[in-house]
């Protein structure tokens, strides 16, 4: 992958206008890319990452990789929604049409 189309550290954050940033980087689930519904949507406590998954394992070997965000919203347009969530908190629906509900994210010890 060449340096233009690197995502950039997700420290560029998205904005109040529910709007991410077109480079914003993101771990994604490969099943989510594939065309599986984006059940979670995490923006990490530190500020520095977001996480999207279809409700399974994203630690499972190979289940994720590292894109731009706007590959999912390009599939999932309903995720713009969440373009202003606050770092710390983390979005959760049953199904691809369902609403999301946001709540405070802690890591799992």
């Amino acid at each position: 992958m060449d340096q233009a189309h690197r995502p950039q550290p997700s420290s560029v954050t998205a904005d109040p206008d529910n709007v991410f940033p077109r480079k914003l980087g993101a771990v994604v689930m490969r099943t989510v890319l594939a065309g599986a519904p984006a059940l979670q949507v995490t923006h990490f406590p530190d500020g520095e990452g977001w996480g999207i998954t279809d409700g399974g394992d994203p630690n499972a070997p190979e289940a994720c990789i590292a894109t731009h965000i706007s590959h999912v919203v390009d599939i999932d347009p309903s995720l713009v929604e969440l373009a202003a969530m606050a770092p710390g908190h983390v979005a959760n629906r049953e199904q691809a049409a369902g609403p999301w509900i946001i709540s405070r994210f802690e890591w799992a010890n």
